[in-house]
């Protein structure tokens, strides 16, 4: 299972929550599985048509998944993912 870690911001609408352990192959895999529990995170991390805002950064054992492979990043036991809203975005 990684293990997401949700900032400040966020933390509302995980009923302050401030990391949760989900499984997943894939960033995205285990970011669709934070929406599915938490539905209300779902506007705050994508567009209506299912992207990722682009004031979402995600960052993967540190590493920014923009330089990795993105959402299709793959996962493995005990990584940690970091989701930044960063400022500009308005969350």
């Amino acid at each position: 299972m990684a293990i997401v870690y949700i900032p400040t911001a966020l933390r509302l609408f995980t009923d302050g929550t401030s990391e949760i352990n989900l499984k997943g192959e894939s960033v995205a895999e285990v970011i669709t599985s934070l929406v599915d529990t938490y539905s209300d995170l779902k506007t705050h991390l994508f567009t209506n048509d299912g992207k990722l805002r682009s004031f979402v950064n995600i960052y993967l054992n540190e590493e920014d998944i923009r330089h990795l492979d993105n959402l299709n990043t793959k996962t493995s036991e005990n990584d940690k993912i970091l989701l930044v809203p960063s400022i500009a975005g308005g969350i």
